[in-house]
């Protein structure tokens, strides 16, 4: 009786993950394999055609970047946040916190109106002589870029700070006894011990970034679209279903794809620590 506890706690869950979410999933992408509806066909004319291709790979290139420009800003900020007493961790934490309390769309037409042709940046430039007329910065890959790292920043930072907090003062203080220099045993043990916590970060990150909506579409426009904005036009301006299934799956396989991916590259790590200990 008391194994079979746990399966009835997690039932209701399950029930309702698999109601609410499994079942209107799959009664849109299975059909897509029908012949009827183009089979499996559907899949390789999406890969076939240079638009649609130029969709996915900017996708996954600028979710990459926002994953790795995370990872390197946040491992040091969430070391520091780490390394500190509790009232100024809870102080820090508060602040780390503070962007994800403000909507999406208004954190964007924030960025919109530092990075427009108008916006603070042109003018800082225009005003100390280092360009002439203002640039274009808005709806560009880098605009994109710039707005998903600040969306997801505080993510990676709150997944890392959870790690980070656990790792013992007395190593590092033991490290720098045997003659490592701060740096190195930064590297040589705070980097091997945030391992899962960047594994889960960089997950999150990357497949915010994947499916992120509103962030790409004010600051990229239809000029840089990603595969989340391409697969709302697809449903609201051309009513194509068929094709906003085939892009979902997408999705869905690249983010799992990329879970693996991770999780394999954090087990080869592993590893080599072990061997090498």
């Amino acid at each position: 009786m008391k194994k079979s506890i746990p399966y009835l706690i997690l039932t209701p869950g399950i029930v309702l993950l698999v109601f609410f979410l499994m079942i209107p999933l799959l009664t849109n992408i299975f059909p897509t394999f029908f012949p009827a509806n183009g089979g499996i066909q559907n899949y390789l004319h999406f890969f076939q055609d240079d638009y649609n291709r130029g969709i996915f790979w900017r996708t996954i290139r600028i979710s990459s970047i926002v994953t790795l420009v995370s990872l390197i800003l946040g491992i040091p900020t969430a070391y520091f946040i780490a390394g500190l007493n509790k009232k100024w961790r809870g102080i820090l934490m508060a602040m780390t916190l503070f962007p994800l309390l403000t909507n999406s769309v208004i954190r964007s037409f924030a960025w919109i109106n530092i990075l427009g042709k108008n916006g603070v940046i042109n003018n800082l430039l225009v005003a100390i002589g280092l360009i002439d007329q203002p640039i274009s910065i808005l709806y560009t890959e880098f605009a994109i870029i710039i707005g998903s790292v600040y969306l997801f920043l505080p993510t990676m930072i709150m997944t890392l700070v959870g790690v980070l907090e656990n790792i013992e003062g007395e190593m590092l203080e033991a490290a720098e006894t045997l003659g490592a220099s701060p740096l190195i045993a930064f590297i040589k043990i705070v980097l091997p011990l945030s391992l899962p916590g960047a594994i889960v970060g960089s997950i999150l990150v990357f497949t915010g970034t994947l499916t992120a909506y509103t962030t790409p579409l004010l600051l990229g426009g239809n000029q840089k679209m990603l595969l989340a904005t391409f697969l709302y036009q697809k449903a609201s301006t051309l009513g194509d279903w068929n094709g906003v299934a085939i892009i979902a799956l997408i999705m869905i396989v690249t983010t799992l794809l990329v879970m693996q991916g991770l999780n394999f590259i954090a087990k080869k790590i592993d590893r080599r620590e072990a061997t090498n200990a």
